[in-house]
């Protein structure tokens, strides 16, 4: 069943209202018709009336034959017009004619059809009634007869005494009469036309709200997903030419949406296979978007408690939800600027001992920002390395320049003869040697650690006995330590100490720079102690060596680096007394590694510091 809010609801009572309104129309006018063009119940009765007293008067006044042709003549006169007349005597019997006929009218009618006998006896006393009196004897009203009649007193010829009565009928043509019909006339014809109606707009439901009603399934299951629903096209109508348009939109939009999700599936395959961090936030910072990368900065850096000047951040209070979706405290001020400026920014961030390459790129909706789109990379190694190649341009230029310098001025001393004697000649040339020699040690260091990283040093493998190797090592730099008033020491267990495989020489090299390191940066009167014994690395056997000496330590920033070449935790450029190349740690670490081991470093400002250098008994020779 159809609802009234529906169309064809509304629809039926459109159509309901106009028939009504028309059929209203249509009344008012045939009511003003039979008002005017028929005579009313009572006018008719008093015509009658009227029309007895005079048919009785000339009934009276003829006698005989003339007596018959009057009654004939009344009578043809009076069913002209549908009416008829007869007359009783005062018994209530019909009054015979001179030809000896009883006046009796065609429709045979009798007095009592139209009156009681209390009423006739009214009339023969003299009184002229009609049938819309109501009778005496049953207090009935008979007005509802088909006919209006009238009794009226039938007198003698003389006019002195009444013989009987003369009834007058006439077929009642009432407006009352014609009003009930037409009444009955639209009542019958409005029940037709609102069954007529509601009969078509059940015909409209199956021809118009049957199709839209599809339509709306067919559209709501496609705001489901189901882009491949139809509708059926049952009519080559306006409706049927909409189904068609509804079926070319929904191919087209289905292949629009493949296309969408074959983009957003192609988007989705690159952002997650990126290395970057892709990340979208809101105006207000949240996070709409971001691939895995992206997810674990957002995550990892808002875990870290930043210590921030504002205390009320609006970013932090813009949006509910969950914490860990806001934009992360470095990015807050960056995006502010995007979003203030609508211009794309590119800058750094410094995230602990992370750095982190940022662009941000505003988005755009309806020519305002609505959010950015941030990209980020970790830079920490390229920038470690920018940095390292500037230190070891510097460096490098700084310790060639140095000896290349000297070299130039005491050659130039010796050409132009400026060494008066032997013994300073001797002296500028000894200067010469060692510089060169020092320039020598340097670029050989170079190249050492150069073969290192590339992995092309060559190492001789073989059984070596730790405990002689830490006594000859000793023996070694005990009277360099004598010359800086330096106590050095070795503590050996009694144990024996083996390395299966391993290059005695190349450890040689990585005992002397840490031993020559510690010396340097040792004041006189301290004491540097040389360690052996056993321990275990990654569950298999090891010897471990530590070189530990009371100088004046590294800050705790620089241990990371100290491994480093050239890097310097002093960040003096001359060494003076403790002068060297800068490679000597970058050389100990690569060494070490190269016989699997692995060497650390622990240090405390002014007290000293401590080298550790773990190397496994069985060296697996690749």
């Amino acid at each position: 069943m159809f609802s009234l809010k529906s169309v064809v609801g509304k629809l039926w009572l459109t159509i309901i209202g106009l028939v009504a309104v028309v059929l209203l129309v249509l009344g008012l006018f045939l009511s003003q018709y039979i008002e005017t063009s028929f005579p009313k119940s009572q006018d008719q009765t008093e015509n009658l009336r009227k029309l007895g007293l005079k048919v009785a008067t000339g009934i009276s006044q003829h006698m005989g034959d003339t007596r018959n042709r009057y009654i004939d003549l009344v009578s043809d006169v009076l069913s002209a017009q549908d009416a008829y007349i007869f007359s009783v005597d005062t018994a209530f019997n019909p009054i015979l004619l001179p030809d000896g006929n009883v006046s009796t009218p065609p429709p045979n009618a009798q007095y009592s059809d139209f009156f009681s006998e209390p009423m006739m006896k009214r009339v023969f006393a003299g009184e002229t009634i009609d049938n819309r009196m109501p009778s005496i004897a049953s207090g009935k009203q008979l007005v509802n007869s088909p006919y209006s009649a009238v009794a009226v007193p039938l007198k003698d010829v003389n006019q002195q005494g009444i013989i009987g009565a003369a009834i007058i009928f006439q077929s009642a043509q009432s407006v009352e009469a014609t009003q009930t019909y037409v009444m009955q006339l639209f009542a019958y014809v409005s029940l037709i036309g609102f069954l007529m109606t509601t009969f078509f707009a059940f015909f409209l439901l199956t021809k118009i709200t049957q199709p839209i009603l599809q339509l709306k399934k067919a559209a709501d299951l496609i705001s489901l997903g189901e882009y491949a629903t139809r509708v059926p096209i049952t009519s080559t109508d306006e409706i049927g030419e909409l189904g068609k348009t509804f079926n070319r939109m929904g191919e087209e939009l289905s292949d629009t949406i493949k296309a969408l999700s074959h983009e957003k599936e192609h988007l989705s395959s690159v952002l997650r296979s990126m290395t970057d961090a892709v990340i979208t936030f809101n105006s207000d910072g949240y996070v709409i978007l971001a691939n895995p990368q992206g997810d674990k900065i957002v995550h990892d850096w808002n875990q870290i408690h930043w210590n921030e000047e504002e205390t009320q951040d609006k970013y932090a209070v813009a949006v509910t939800g969950d914490p860990n979706k806001m934009i992360p405290g470095p990015m807050r001020m960056l995006l502010e600027e995007v979003i203030t400026g609508a211009k794309e920014i590119s800058s750094k961030l410094h995230v602990h001992n992370e750095v982190w390459s940022v662009v941000m790129t505003p988005l755009y909706a309806h020519a305002a920002v609505r959010g950015v789109v941030a990209v980020l990379r970790d830079v920490t190694e390229e920038f470690r390395l920018d940095k390292f190649r500037k230190d070891f341009v510097a460096n490098v230029s700084h310790e060639l320049r140095t000896p290349l310098s000297m070299l130039q001025g005491y050659s130039e001393a010796l050409l132009d003869d400026i060494a008066g004697s032997a013994e300073e000649r001797q002296e500028l040339a000894q200067v010469i040697h060692e510089e060169s020699l020092r320039m020598g040690r340097l670029v050989r260091d170079l190249l050492d650690l150069a073969r290192m990283e590339t992995g092309h040093i060559e190492l001789h493998f073989r059984q070596v006995d730790v405990r002689s190797f830490m006594k000859r090592m000793h023996r070694k730099f005990t009277a360099l330590a004598k010359e800086q008033e330096i106590l050095i020491s070795c503590e050996l267990p009694e144990e024996e100490l083996l390395l299966e495989h391993a290059d005695e020489d190349r450890l040689e090299q990585v005992m002397t720079n840490l031993l020559d390191n510690a010396i340097r940066h040792t004041s006189a009167q301290a004491a540097i102690t040389m360690l052996a014994e056993r321990q275990l690395y990654k569950g298999e056997a090891a010897i471990l060596i530590e070189i530990t000496d009371q100088g004046m330590g590294i800050p705790a920033g620089d241990l990371p680096y100290v491994f480093e070449r050239f890097y310097k935790a002093d960040k003096a450029r001359t060494r003076g007394v403790s002068g060297g190349t800068g490679l000597g740690l970058s050389i100990v670490r690569n060494l070490v590694e190269a016989h699997q081991g692995t060497v650390t470093v622990k240090s405390t400002v002014g007290q000293g510091t401590t080298f550790s250098v773990l190397l496994p008994v069985h060296t697996t020779i690749i």
